[in-house]
């Protein structure tokens, strides 16, 4: 085993394996002699503007993220370049390894005949529903609620990109490690990021996720006015196009519509000027027909089986404005942070099914006697929905748009409790705890106070005390904090 020790432009020693472990579209992957980093060499000659680009990703950018307030927050989202190095003319970059999470444990199916077993998750294996049917051992799929939660991650390490003033610039699954068992996501290949008006784009992007503007203007001069280059604008798209392909396992724009006989130019006008959404409400052309889906593909494949609408309201109305107002209009398209608010508001309306469904959750439809759309098992029993409503002035409640489904052991959070708490980099530890759960016993539903002083049953007129239980039924008014922004929740019985 040959090693090249070097030292980094920061001082420090950097060793690696002269041998390479992989190569992507502008670089050559080595590993360190531990296993603990790599670095990435790029094949082109440096110039000046990578090398500033480099220094500034790996020291102010890095450090603006990870080592202020809410810093280690973020640890697990990003695989962040902290060095580089130069060796032979060639300018390399140190990124440590990725968390173990994101290397396949089982591999694929039949005794992992693809030799995927220690390989890391890229997300396509994952975000095709032939792929995920014939080749992924089940213990490697996760389930519906997991998938939500990778979404989740994506969109808030995107947000935070965008918070700094960042564009990804290529986000795709090449370039998002998930794992589906833990609900987890991580983004890769940072060091081609975009700053605007200091450091331009080096790719426009990978196919699937290129923003239509960018296809239908890739034929003009870089410095054209009219063109459109890699931006937080085009990242919106590609964050869309993930989080549509994680739920659905389909593509939002490939359906069987031809643009042109020519195959170049067909791909050129469905991804690029003619883009439509297979799911569009009144242009029917791009849908998808089941006979022109392999077996492996359904159900999934086909959007009359598995619609955009059943992730719920609050993401179908995202993915409305994503692939119908703001396909070609990309200042209309949600940003990560929406994607953020609709999750998590969208994750605390799911319930789980039976043991033998495949997804596991399924998010509630409004609907008295629901039935999961995954294995068609209707819920059996009464089911409480709890209807959120905070105070803006004393004694006035308003409605927060925002429900939570009640499950065993479903359990309350501070941002449940009180409005102005949000689950995210800058909730201080001692919010993280749990406040109550929700439990049946004797074919009744009751919510327990483990932590909300002041809690009150307003339709009874009492306090409800921690340590003690407030039954659920229809109606019910449960005050959860006195508090400014303090939540009201009103039970509403579904089921049967």
């Amino acid at each position: 085993m040959n090693v090249i020790s070097l030292t980094s432009e920061n001082g420090q020693p950097v060793s690696f394996v002269d041998e390479i472990i992989a190569s992507g579209a502008m670089k050559d992957i080595y590993v360190s002699p531990d296993k603990t980093y790599v670095v990435g060499f790029f094949r082109d000659t440096p110039d000046a503007a990578l090398k500033e680009r480099l220094r500034e990703i790996t020291t102010r950018y890095r450090k603006n993220l990870f080592e202020k307030e809410g810093g280690d927050f973020w640890k697990d989202y990003f695989c962040w370049p902290v060095d580089t190095v130069e060796y032979n003319g060639r300018m390399g970059v140190v990124v440590p390894f990725y968390a173990s999470d994101f290397f396949f444990e089982f591999g694929s199916k039949n005794d992992d005949m693809l030799n995927i077993r220690g390989k890391d998750k890229e997300g396509k294996w994952f975000a095709s529903a032939s792929n995920r049917e014939k080749f992924l051992d089940p213990r490697e799929k996760g389930n519906w609620l997991t998938h939500l939660q990778i979404c989740l991650s994506i969109s808030r390490a995107v947000r935070r990109l965008h918070m700094a003033g960042l564009a990804h610039s290529d986000l795709s699954y090449k370039n998002v490690l998930i794992d589906p068992t833990r609900g987890k996501a991580c983004l890769i290949d940072i060091d081609g990021l975009v700053v605007p008006g200091k450091f331009p784009p080096d790719v426009v992007g990978t196919p699937d996720f290129i923003a239509p503007e960018v296809i239908s203007t890739q034929g003009l001069a870089k410095n054209d006015e009219a063109r459109f280059l890699p931006s937080r604008t085009t990242d919106r798209h590609a964050l869309a196009v993930l989080i549509y392909m994680y739920l659905f396992f389909r593509h939002p724009l490939r359906g069987r519509k031809v643009f042109d006989p020519d195959p170049t130019r067909d791909e050129e006008l469905g991804m690029g000027k003619d883009a439509l959404f297979v799911e569009h409400p009144t242009d029917a052309s791009n849908r998808v027909r089941p006979s022109d889906l392999r077996p492996q593909a359904m159900p999934w494949g086909d959007p009359a089986e598995r619609p955009y609408t059943m992730a719920g309201p609050l993401l179908q109305e995202l993915f409305e404005r994503a692939f119908i107002v703001g396909l070609h209009d990309p200042d209309k398209r949600p940003s990560a942070a929406d994607w953020e608010n609709a999750l998590i508001r969208t994750m605390d309306m799911i319930q789980p099914c039976s043991a033998s469904c495949e997804m596991g959750w399924f998010v509630f439809d409004n609907t008295r006697a629901p039935v999961c759309p995954h294995c068609g098992t209707p819920y059996r029993g009464k089911l409480p929905v709890l209807n959120l409503y905070s105070s803006r002035t004393k004694g006035s409640f308003h409605p927060d748009n925002h429900r939570v489904m009640v499950w065993d052991g479903q359990s309350l959070f501070p941002w449940h409790v009180n409005r102005t708490v949000f689950p995210n980099e800058h909730l201080d530890p001692a919010l993280k705890k749990r406040m109550g759960y929700f439990q049946m016993h004797g074919g009744d539903w009751f919510l327990v106070n483990e932590g909300m002083p002041g809690m009150r049953d307003m339709s009874a007129g009492k306090e409800i005390a921690i340590g003690s239980n407030v039954k659920l039924e229809e109606g019910t008014q449960v005050l959860l904090s006195p508090d400014e922004g303090g939540r009201l929740i009103q039970v509403q019985m579904a089921g049967v």
